[in-house]
């Protein structure tokens, strides 16, 4: 049975930056067997969470529209990448809004912590770019800010962390051969 990865695209840019370095996990996954599922979340309709928080109860959103999709594909995957653009120091609103709607899939409420709903047996990587330019990326936290929501999420959940990369001075869709190496590094 092959393997399966989810590959989310959290950038309204299909061909700039962060779609290369999705493109290059995509790459190495098909080359090495992965079945791959993409996700490019602004073609999705993700209405806005209500707060009604019954999905914490249940483990399902109370409204119908693809997050049951995205929930099903995340269940059933054995790795997923999550590649969003760097924003203001977070994520675009589009993925913000997927975290909140998969708040239920992702976790329940116990008398204590959350306890996790997805499996340790599930791996994530994290990809971002930002214009900003390396090392003020970094020491500015405006990649920081971004890797910190999006690990937040999946850690919660209970996946395990296979890495993060970032590439600092993102213009156009030309991967550097450092950032591509190091994907294709963390990927194995």
């Amino acid at each position: 049975m092959k393997k399966k990865l989810l590959a989310i695209l959290g950038s309204s840019h299909e061909n700039g930056a962060t779609a290369s370095m999705l493109q290059c996990v995509l790459k190495s996954a098909e080359a090495d067997g992965w079945e791959t599922s993409i996700l490019v979340l602004n073609q999705k309709q993700i209405a806005f969470c209500k707060g009604c928080r019954t999905c914490i109860r249940t483990g399902k959103c109370v409204i119908d529209d693809d997050i049951q999709e995205i929930a099903g594909l995340l269940k059933s995957c054995d790795r997923v990448v999550l590649a969003a653009p760097t924003y203001w120091a977070n994520v675009p609103a589009v993925v913000k809004n997927m975290f909140d709607r998969l708040l239920g899939t992702a976790m329940e409420e116990t008398a204590t912590f959350p306890r996790a709903r997805l499996s340790s047996k599930q791996e994530y990587l994290l990809l971002t770019a930002c214009h900003t330019p390396f090392p003020f990326s970094w020491l500015c936290g405006q990649s920081k800010g971004a890797l910190r929501a999006m690990n937040e999420f999946f850690k919660t959940s209970g996946m395990r962390r296979m890495g993060a990369v970032t590439f600092p001075s993102a213009k156009g869709s030309e991967l550097p051969p450092k950032v591509a190496r190091k994907i294709q590094r963390l990927w194995r």
